[in-house]
């Protein structure tokens, strides 16, 4: 197995690590080849209030390799299909856990080490509403809109994180 290209991780605001759907569609073609794999649905997508789920298999060269059920928040009924797209990217993710593709977003010292070297937490501002906060980021990256980096910048506290701040993906 190879180890995770840092440039491939990317963070959220909260300070979770994550590899971006497409990174793990990317190593699965690496891996077997395009059209040897693939996801397929184990029972209906599941409606909720603000919810969807749905299980899906994992199958390699026609063969099960694992299953996990995904999820994705919805906000309105027009939403519905798209969230069951993002449902099936979190199964995928859910899947590749269990192959130990991009393990290392579940250990607590590579997230520690990974947040020291390519990340730190900063102050960021509203464009529109004014409103500071801090926020993490890529020692690479910007800020995503709406917000941009507030005077004050880099938080003297930027390596050690907030309480929380050491877990992996959501899963």
């Amino acid at each position: 197995m190879a180890p995770l290209d840092p440039t491939d991780v990317e963070m959220k605001p909260d300070g979770i690590l994550y590899l971006p759907e497409i990174k793990y569609r990317r190593i699965l073609n690496r891996a077997f080849g395009p059209g040897a794999w693939g996801l397929a649905p184990r029972g209906e997508l599941v409606v909720g209030e603000k919810v969807v789920t749905r299980e899906y298999a994992l199958v390699v060269h026609g063969r099960f390799v694992a299953q996990a059920r995904g999820e994705c928040q919805y906000f309105g009924e027009d939403n519905i299909p798209t969230a069951g797209e993002g449902c099936k990217s979190n199964a995928l993710m859910r899947c590749c856990k269990d192959l130990g593709i991009a393990s290392e977003l579940w250990d607590p010292r590579f997230i520690r080490e990974f947040k020291k070297k390519h990340c730190h937490e900063i102050w960021v501002e509203h464009v529109v509403t004014g409103k500071k906060r801090k926020v993490w980021t890529r020692k690479d990256g910007e800020p995503m809109y709406p917000f941009k980096v507030s005077k004050g910048g880099v938080s003297s506290s930027s390596s050690s994180g907030r309480s929380g701040g050491d877990l992996g993906p959501v899963i």
